[in-house]
């Protein structure tokens, strides 16, 4: 089994309408662990380097605008393949394609709007964790429930 860490980030927005909870109650039934939890704004170099793939894209400086919105939540979670977990509980980063039962299925309208990032490799997750979060920030511990769960 492959035991790693990934990356989210609950998008602008989401604290206002009162979800975040719902949320990362479906990561945790899913079988991944928090490591690492933040409410914080992102400035747009953060936002930048995060987004670096898609600069010059139509849609780049419409992300950033709405990522330094207002805070976000960011997270490491780990798991037995978490970052492929994390991804199947988000489900596809178009609403249209999302279905019901996913996070993006069930909060999100428009693709520009998504409700949650989600890492698409464990090397994108490294890259995301260490931008979002010092090493000490990070907390590993002990699952005892992960025998029932794995």
């Amino acid at each position: 089994m492959a035991h790693e860490k990934t990356f989210a980030m609950l998008k602008p927005g989401i604290l206002q309408r009162r979800v975040v909870g719902e949320i990362i109650s479906r990561l945790e039934r899913k079988g991944l662990r928090i490591l690492a939890l933040k409410l914080m704004n992102i400035s747009r170099e953060l936002a930048g380097q995060h987004y670096a793939e898609h600069q010059g894209k139509p849609f780049y400086d419409g992300l950033v605008d709405y990522m330094t919105s207002g805070p976000v939540v960011a997270m490491v979670l780990s798991g037995e393949h978490a970052t492929h977990q994390l991804r199947k509980v988000c489900g596809p980063t178009n609403p249209d394609e999302a279905t019901p039962g996913t996070i993006r299925g069930d909060f999100s309208e428009k693709t520009n709007r998504n409700v949650i990032h989600a890492s698409d490799s464990v090397e994108s997750a490294k890259r995301e964790i260490q931008l979002f979060f010092s090493p000490t920030e990070i907390i590993e511990y002990e699952d005892e429930h992960a025998k029932w769960i794995y």
